[in-house]
């Protein structure tokens, strides 16, 4: 069996940071993070994950969740796989055949909504405590590419300073981890490690020696 130990250490201790800037932005700004229990706004975003997210999520999801938990996780997996393919297919034919730029192919996507297989019927994730880095920042400021985001639900205002989370840093430090983890198991796909691929497909893949050594 393929040991992640290593790199799932560096990576908790990133999600803890991540969790304390969180916690940070909370308390100094309490009446415009208006995150709270039952809101599912952030669980329809599209968005993919890096490769140590990936492996690190579907992990626990299998050995966190018994096999009658992840049999419903896997049905929606799937729906929002197609759901994934639909999308795709719509932006391809706006970029290729219609001629869009690609600013506005990108936007477009930022208006896509797909319901997150983790998202169970009382609107609460299966899989909170292993959730994605994106998860976590929601709710707070972010900056990606220069482009600063907030959430549609928040207080927070266009225009108006505020502290912000720098996406770009963490995904660098992401895609080294990926690089590490791929250097940890001894993988021949060192191309892998820059990949992202969203939720869905991360529960249909399986991360073992075929994936990482063939």
């Amino acid at each position: 069996m393929l040991d992640f130990s290593k790199t799932f250490e560096k990576y908790e201790a990133l999600v803890c940071d991540v969790d304390k800037i969180f916690k940070s932005v909370q308390e100094a700004h309490k009446d415009c993070v208006r995150c709270e229990l039952y809101c599912s706004d952030c669980c329809h975003a599209v968005f993919d994950v890096t490769l140590v997210e990936s492996v690190y999520m579907n992990h626990h999801f299998n050995r966190s969740l018994t096999r009658s938990d992840r049999r419903p996780i896997i049905r929606r997996a799937e729906k929002a796989d197609r759901k994934f393919y639909q999308i795709k297919q719509k932006l391809q034919k706006m970029y290729v055949d219609r001629g869009k730029l690609p600013e506005e192919v990108l936007f477009q996507l930022s208006q896509e909504r797909v319901r997150c297989p983790f998202l169970n019927d009382e609107n609460l994730c299966d899989l909170y405590d292993r959730r994605p880095i994106t998860c976590r920042v929601y709710g707070v400021p972010t900056s990606i590419g220069g482009t600063a985001r907030i959430c549609g639900l928040s207080g927070f205002k266009k225009g108006t300073a505020y502290p912000t989370v720098n996406l770009d840093t963490i995904n660098d430090r992401l895609f080294e981890m990926s690089r590490d983890l791929l250097q940890e198991i001894g993988s021949s796909r060192s191309k892998i490690d820059m990949s992202l691929v969203p939720v869905s497909a991360v529960l249909m893949t399986t991360y073992d020696e075929k994936y990482f050594l063939a």
